[in-house]
């Protein structure tokens, strides 16, 4: 589906918003907003097209007029394993399992046997808007906005992945002085797998695609708590590894 004419006054709004680290309320400027699904995937492809290369993408099942939930993360919000993430007042923190492709797809969902396509790494999503104002919380515009993605940080792959689900894992997560987890969590729908099938066989080629070197994310084992610069924050993930990131 084409950008809409009335929706390009959003397109360059969410870019200019990307660009200068500011947020901006579209019903309040009058902006047009999206009526669907596809209008906010149009939405998304305007931004990554002006945005550059694609790093990833997230994935939730969802519910209602967004459902399924997917969005690119921009190669020029990954953050390296242990560097350093720009914060705007708060910057959400979801400790999650991700899976990076390792040779390009044979064609729609999951392939078998999966560990030959995938390999699983720990992450950090970087979680913030570019929205403010009541329209922040409107499922269609979160969804425009990247389903709010602000970054990623992944750490080393797993080797020798046997291709078994993750589904209840033991995990923890620091941020500063407050222990977010410390015990057993549950991947969203109970099976990182599902998710990651689901991806594959929804996306097709929008925003290209899913590319070898890209990592799919699979929902947050931690809920969503936001955290001010000067935290430094480090999770944990049994079985996979540690991942962490400053907040500066």
């Amino acid at each position: 589906m084409s950008l809409s004419p009335d929706l390009s006054a959003l397109v360059a709004a969410l870019q200019h918003a990307h660009e200068s680290g500011t947020r901006f309320a579209p019903a309040a400027s009058g902006i047009a907003l999206p009526e669907s699904r596809e209008d906010a995937l149009a939405v998304q492809r305007a931004i990554t097209a002006a945005r550059g290369a694609v790093a990833g993408f997230k994935v939730a099942a969802g519910a209602g007029i967004v459902a399924p939930v997917v969005a690119p993360i921009a190669a020029a919000d990954v953050v390296e394993n242990g560097g350093a993430a720009t914060v705007r007042g708060r910057l959400g923190i979801e400790l999650e399992i991700g899976f990076e492709l390792l040779k390009s797809l044979p064609g729609r969902g999951l392939p078998e046997p999966v560990a030959e396509y995938f390999v699983p790494r720990p992450v950090i999503e970087l979680v913030d808007t570019r929205l403010e104002g009541e329209s922040a919380e409107m499922p269609l515009l979160k969804l425009a906005d990247m389903q709010v993605n602000a970054g990623l940080v992944a750490s080393a792959p797993l080797a020798d992945w046997d291709g078994s689900d993750f589904g209840a894992v033991e995990a923890k997560l620091v941020a500063g002085e407050d222990v977010v987890l410390d015990g057993p969590a549950t991947v969203p729908g109970g099976s990182a797998l599902a998710n990651l099938a689901l991806l594959c066989e929804v996306l097709g080629d929008h925003c290209g695609g899913l590319q070898p070197g890209q990592v799919v994310i699979t929902g947050s084992l931690c809920g969503l708590p936001y955290f001010p610069a000067g935290t430094q924050v480090s999770g944990t993930i049994a079985g996979l590894g540690t991942v962490s990131v400053s907040l500066v």
